[in-house]
């Protein structure tokens, strides 16, 4: 078990914690939220030890290992990727390179025997023998191939480091493990496999993560963190979001009967219970769902902008028509004879590994890029409006928000631009921040921005979900599955990607994948699934 006492952060007069008493305990999965800033990723390193609180404890449990997935990707370059796997387990990994440093001694001495005695005692309690295979599946399990753990860190890609690193997280069965975005850089199979693992864990794991899919699948608890405080609600993501905005609810209809507010509540909850995951925890996690009270249940303070698509004309029957475009950048053939009709009322996931190819079509399709050969046409009541991967151009100029935002604005009126900044979170003098200063968030939020005030009737985005934080990306998400325009996006986000598609395309090397489903259904298709394995 993980717990702290009194826990406070300060920097200055500012606190980002205060007076934080919690407790994790084993069996269970924590999902760490809160506001961009509030502090995530600086409490699990005051958990870790990596950064000393200003005042207040953390207690662990006498003999129980905490492991933490390491963001430093050039650490252990100088090793092989499978022991840089069992270096996870810092005393199981002293061991064996004591052992070897012993036997392999010239003068090997009956003192020595009898240390190497004593280690060996301490490596097979460690299950020592079994931790070369167990590195190997957690490796296998994240899509690092076998002729790969023999290779030093440093020869790996960026992404495949990352996978390393996760692994040597997850190996030993750690009592505590702490994970700070650990589905960044992996595909979906990968994904599965580590939502998997974590479903069955059945130790203490507290993780950060922006992916509202991967927290529904494997928390238990959500630890919120709102006004300096972490507070503990059980369940997953979505029945924290769903409790609070119900709280919401609650406070702005005082006059309704609190009765009526009780059975609102019962159903809630009997919803939640009966959709809980089918893992190990799924009983006690409905046990503790039907303890909750009225009382329980809190408003957030955190802030959803207002994302909302409206098109100023309606969509003819016909949208888009792409004929045969090809396209190759820096000698790779990226795009090749790629055809496809896009149709009134359509939203298109474009998925799959492909992201360079999906940037140049958008690209081409917007008007931006020429295709090596190929045509496509727009409908003749279409108008698009492109939210591209890359936005660093928009943001080159020396102009405040109000100023950048009039730029793409009708009504030019400041009133009118103010409000509409306000509602996407630039209020007060935030609407008086210069454009190329915003963070990586804000930008998105003013491309959105940008995008809405178009009245575009179909809308092409590129990721984005990228540099959002969770309540950014819940807004978007209902936006685009309110909107009445078209819709053709990627996303690395499956609840994104779940919750908005009604068709999903797949540009593979020997062929297109086209089908009016939606993801999941996608992906649990064993028929497709072999499809994409020949067309690959």
């Amino acid at each position: 078990m993980i717990s702290t006492s009194g826990v406070s952060l300060r920097y200055g007069k500012r606190a980002l914690f205060e007076d934080v008493n919690i407790k994790f305990t084993p069996g269970n999965c924590y999902g760490l939220i809160g506001a961009n800033g509030a502090g995530k990723s600086t409490f699990l390193k005051i958990l870790s030890g990596e950064i000393e609180p200003t005042s207040g404890h953390v207690h662990i449990t006498p003999g129980q290992r905490l492991a933490v997935l390491k963001q430093n990707h050039f650490e252990f370059d100088e090793y092989e990727v499978l022991k840089t796997v069992i270096m996870g387990h810092k005393r199981l990994y002293e061991i064996m390179e004591e052992k070897d440093a012993l036997y392999s001694k010239p003068d090997f001495s009956e003192e020595d025997g009898m240390k190497a005695s004593e280690l060996e005692g301490e490596f097979e309690t460690l299950n020592g023998w079994q931790a070369e295979p167990d590195a190997e599946a957690l490796l296998m399990g994240l899509g690092i191939p076998t002729e790969l753990h023999d290779k030093k860190m440093k020869e790996l890609e960026g992404s495949e480091k990352v996978r390393v690193l996760l692994a040597q997280a997850l190996f030993g069965n750690p009592d505590i493990l702490l994970l700070d975005e650990p589905t960044n850089h992996l595909d979906i199979e990968s994904i599965r496999w580590l939502e998997n693992f974590l479903a069955d864990y059945e130790n203490t794991v507290i993780v950060v993560s922006h992916d509202r899919h991967f927290l529904n699948k494997v928390c238990t608890h959500i630890a919120d963190i709102d006004f300096g405080k972490i507070q503990i609600f059980v369940g997953n993501y979505d029945f924290w979001y769903e409790s609070s905005q119900l709280a919401l609810q609650m406070m702005r209809d005082q006059n309704k009967k609190k009765e009526e507010k009780i059975k609102e509540l019962e159903k809630f909850i009997a919803r939640f219970s009966a959709n809980a995951s089918k893992s190990k925890q799924a009983t006690s996690r409905k046990k503790l769902l039907d303890k909750i009270t009225l009382d329980d249940i809190k408003p957030s303070s955190r802030k959803y902008p207002f994302v909302n698509f409206k098109p100023e004309r309606d969509l003819g029957k016909n949208v888009l028509a792409v004929d045969r475009i090809s396209k190759t950048i820096n000698g790779e053939k990226v795009l090749d004879n790629v055809s496809f009709t896009v149709n009134n009322g359509d939203k298109i996931a474009f998925v799959g590994t492909n992201e360079l190819a999906y940037t140049t079509l958008f690209q081409i399709i917007s008007g931006e890029m020429e295709p090596d050969s190929g045509t496509y046409e727009w409908g003749v009541t279409a108008s698009y409006n492109h939210f591209p991967k890359d936005n660093s151009k928009y943001f080159d100029v020396d102009l405040n928000l109000v100023d950048w935002l009039r730029q793409y604005s009708k009504d030019q009126d400041e009133t009118f631009v103010r409000g509409f900044l306000g509602r996407m979170l630039f209020s007060g003098d935030e609407a008086l921040k210069k454009a190329n200063v915003l963070s990586g968030g804000e930008k998105v939020r003013c491309m959105l921005s940008r995008m809405m005030l178009s009245g575009a009737n179909v809308l092409i985005l590129d990721e984005p979900t990228n540099h959002l934080d969770l309540e950014s990306i819940t807004s978007l998400n209902n936006g685009l599955i309110d909107t009445t325009a078209c819709v053709l996006f990627t996303s690395h986000d499956h609840q994104f990607v779940q919750t908005i598609a009604t068709r999903i395309i797949e540009i593979l090397p020997n062929g297109v994948i086209d089908k009016e489903i939606t993801y999941d259904e996608y992906l649990e298709s064993a028929e497709l699934q072999a499809l994409r394995q020949k067309l690959s």
